[in-house]
């Protein structure tokens, strides 16, 4: 292990390492209860939680991949001199895990939404995962091109995925659920706030710096071949400075949103809060007999 470099960022190694332990054992705590209170719970119930718990199982466990093999995409940096920590490995994992995430989203705003076509969360929860695939698609074209561009766009568009979860959240739900969504609005408006302010600007501040000095991009079969070797590893403070922030958030609130709607989030509208551990009549009848 390298020991030069700056304190701040070996105390961030080690603040993500210590994340990912947590992290990880959250979700093991919540299968195994979710197991054991699975006598207690209807089948719609049982299938909503278990495919919750999948999904967020890829998306922690790709957190927890990124956040012991941290890196940057297009500046090439990273902390560990591996290939483990080359671009495509990272990216690829970052895909899969975000599309993960997003479809839980998808899969509670279609619980929750009414029988009706034009139902607004119904509508939001068929198209939250193609946007987020243009996302994803806008990265890649970052990633390869080294275009900063492509992540200004990447993270506009998750920024505009998140209004829409509000919008449909707001539109369904009511009474005992308000909790729920008041929380989620808050959380979900904070994050909208950072990307506003602080992610998207910054995107857009390097791809002008670049435009300015009429930095050359790479082709699709260069930014290939540089993604999957080129890598620069280093644990000086500057280069890193930008990336800490948002990823210090992405791999702790992000991560912990994932794990609360696997048990918090409603499912249809007719079931009570899963977050309460209340289960509908008819499982308790059928459990007690």
């Amino acid at each position: 292990m390298m020991t030069d470099g700056s304190p701040g960022i070996a105390a961030w190694i080690w603040f993500l390492r210590a994340l990912t332990v947590f992290n990880v054992a959250v979700w093991l705590r919540t299968a195994v209860a979710l197991q054991r209170d699975r006598a207690l719970q209807g089948l719609e119930r049982r299938d909503y939680r278990r495919r919750q718990l999948i999904l967020s199982a890829l998306f922690v466990g790709g957190c927890a991949f990124r956040s012991i093999f941290p890196r940057a995409d297009v500046q090439r940096i990273c902390l560990y001199d591996n290939w483990l920590s080359v671009v495509l490995i990272g990216r690829a994992v970052a895909t899969i895990a975000e599309l993960a995430f997003m479809t839980q989203w998808a899969f509670l705003l279609g619980e929750s939404a009414g029988p009706g076509q034009r139902d607004v969360a119904k509508i939001v929860s068929r198209v939250l995962v193609p946007i987020i695939a243009v996302a994803e698609i806008c990265s890649w074209y970052a990633v390869l091109s080294t275009n900063f561009l492509g992540n200004a766009l990447e993270q506009s568009i998750w920024t505009f995925a998140s209004a829409l979860v509000v919008v449909a959240l707001l539109s369904r739900e009511r009474g005992a659920r308000q909790r729920f969504v008041g929380i989620a609005t808050a959380l979900i408006g904070a994050y909208i706030v950072f990307m506003s302010t602080v992610d998207v600007p910054m995107y857009l501040r390097r791809w002008r710096a670049d435009e300015q000095s009429k930095r050359p991009y790479l082709t699709f079969v260069e930014g290939v071949r540089d993604a999957g070797f080129h890598r620069v590893v280093t644990r000086d403070w500057d280069p890193w400075r930008e990336e800490v922030p948002w990823m210090s958030l992405y791999f702790s609130t992000g991560v912990w949103v994932s794990l609360w709607l696997i048990r918090a989030a409603p499912a249809r509208r007719a079931s009570v809060t899963l977050g309460d551990e209340n289960v509908t009549q008819s499982s308790l009848s059928k459990a007690r007999g």
